[in-house]
């Protein structure tokens, strides 16, 4: 074993992070640590990097006892940690010459190894660029390239892919899974379940708790014969998932695409497609995914439903359209972010923005909440135009930023109830709202926390909150589940049905593919034009009958480059 923890715990004050885990980690091969928010992911990798103060009858990495020789440790392994860690105002040379010399390199090998991993990060063209200048899934390989300054025999990874679009995500990979071969050993922390699924072990935490360990395999053949799919004519697909969801034998179920995916417990007992809205639709069995294994061993039981459904009141409007984009260009100075883009979004839709880090998606989004200001074309929301109506405008919309933009000196509570007073919520209403938000997000506990205290997934029900309060008619999120676990990402998904089934109109950029399938309607924005929109089924029906969402999402990006070629 490179990696053996014998009655490992960690606690931060009263709060335990791990509870007495033991465990070993096999050499030459990527292990996964997957986990809820909070779930003690993080706080592992950092005392594998020796970051934290070891409590435990054994750790020992590399042949090395972590209490008494940790020094020796750190000299022979990686540590990329979760948020990005470089000098954002130094180039991407400057970065690696840096933590070349704090590796000790000798200075007559810095350039070659340099050199070498910018061809193997694919940097090559890109060694002057500031960090701060490069895409979400450039930067991750930047961080990757310094942390494999001093070739290590260990590498750990804190949640690598956070951020970072489908394609640099794969590259990312493959770049991991080729260090393998070259006898580096991967612990790779991650939120994306697909990603755990593709690791030779997988270690699973719960509440600083191990709840499995071992192959993906295994825990996906645990729910063998309890996966199903409704295909077919199905008039309203989120009517009919919420009706199945209120079967006690029911655990999970989501919307993919043109069809419904259900969970059944062990009964394996199913409601009839009559029951449910779906009489013309087919019901077959399917093979189980990690993620599957992973909510079952969670526990989770979704019902579908949302407390927000009793706060958002009815959204009614005149107008059928309430967004709509014409030819819609942003420039600064020479370069192009988004060119001539176009599309329409009904009342209640969820309208979907797709694309590789640096895209455009953002900026897309920016220029329809008034964010920026388009160089050329239009874009009316809800009859307005932000230069012609910027206070009646934002007055009936909400946003929730890709990046947490709350104030983080403030407490929760004093966020709520600066915003409150932002939306001109006043009163016994305001009162009434924000006891309503700390509730519906179960917030209340942290109500007097500096907000950037909170873990991830309660900065991004904080946001949310924050965004909605006043009841707005749009609501625009960009990427509100990044990096967040798949229940939160699950928890806030029941929340965007529910404002829906209000009437409030949704528009969301994502980098979750399983995410993209529960729009209604895709824009995929690739070099700063919209190179296809349509439904998801549509989407993935001009690659192939059986096309996943990632596989359209690659595929149409390389026919859009081979078009322009």
């Amino acid at each position: 074993m490179i990696i053996t923890a014998k009655s490992l715990s960690k606690s931060f004050g009263k709060n335990p992070a791990l509870k007495n885990i033991s465990f070993g980690i096999k050499p030459d091969k990527i292990t996964g640590v997957v986990g809820a928010d909070g779930a003690g992911k993080t706080t592992l990798l950092r005392i594998l990097a020796g970051l934290f103060e070891v409590e435990a009858e054994e750790l020992n990495i590399l042949g090395y006892d972590m209490r008494t020789d940790s020094g020796e440790v750190q000299e022979l392994i990686g540590y990329m940690p979760q948020k990005f860690g470089l000098y954002e105002d130094l180039s991407v040379m400057e970065n690696l010459t840096l933590y070349a010399n704090l590796q000790s390199i000798p200075k007559e090998r810095i350039k070659g190894r340099i050199e070498e991993l910018l061809e193997f990060t694919n940097l090559s063209d890109f060694r002057d660029f500031l960090a701060s200048n490069l895409s979400g899934g450039m930067k991750q390989k930047l961080g990757l390239a310094c942390s494999l300054i001093k070739k290590p025999r260990l590498l750990l990874l804190d949640e690598p892919g956070v951020g970072v679009d489908p394609i640099s995500r794969k590259e990312l990979w493959a770049m991991v899974q080729n260090l393998t071969s070259e006898g580096v050993s991967i612990v790779w922390s991650t939120a994306y379940l697909d990603e755990a699924e593709l690791c030779d072990e997988v270690i699973l935490l719960g509440e600083g708790e191990i709840l499995f360990h071992g192959d993906p395999a295994d825990l996906r053949s645990t729910m063998r014969g309890r996966t199903f799919r409704i295909s077919g004519a199905i008039p309203d697909k989120r009517a009919s998932l919420m009706l199945a969801l209120s079967y006690p034998s029911i655990k999970d179920g989501l919307i993919q695409g043109e069809s419904i995916k259900l969970v059944t417990d062990e009964s394996r007992a199913l409601p009839s497609l009559d029951e449910i809205g779906a009489a013309g639709a087919a019901l077959s069995e399917i093979e189980p995914t990690f993620e599957d294994g992973f909510m079952h061993i969670l526990g989770v039981d979704f019902d579908g439903s949302s407390p927000l459904e009793e706060f958002i009141r009815p959204i009614e409007l005149e107008q059928k359209t309430v967004i709509e984009v014409e030819k819609l260009t942003k420039k600064f100075g020479s370069f192009t972010a988004a060119s001539d883009i176009s599309f329409r979004i009904g009342q209640g839709e969820i309208f979907g923005l797709l694309g590789p880090n640096g895209a455009g998606k953002s900026t897309t989004f920016k220029m329809l909440c008034g964010l920026l200001k388009p160089t050329s074309g239009r874009a009316e929301v809800l009859g307005y135009r932000f230069e012609d109506s910027p206070l009646e405008a934002r007055a009936r919309i909400g946003y929730m930023s890709q990046k947490f933009s709350l104030y983080g000196d403030l407490s929760v509570l004093e966020n709520l109830r600066f915003f409150a007073g932002v939306y001109e919520l006043i009163g016994e209403e305001k009162r009434r709202t924000i006891e309503r938000m700390a509730d519906i997000f179960d917030l209340s506990r942290y109500l007097h926390t500096p907000s950037k205290d909170l873990p991830l997934g309660y900065k991004q029900r904080l946001s949310l909150a924050c965004a909605i309060m006043h009841n707005p008619a749009i609501l625009f999120l960009d990427e509100p589940t990044s990096g967040v676990d798949p229940l939160t990402r699950r928890e806030f998904w029941n929340h965007i049905y529910a404002m829906v089934r209000k009437g409030v109109t949704v528009m969301v950029t994502t980098h979750f593919m399983d995410e993209a399938e529960y729009c209604d309607n895709i824009a995929l924005i690739y070099a700063s034009r919209a190179i296809a929109i349509d439904t998801p089924h549509n989407l993935t029906a001009r690659i192939s009958p059986d096309a996943t969402m990632q596989e359209a999402f690659i595929e149409l990006i390389k026919r859009s480059e081979s078009e322009a070629s």
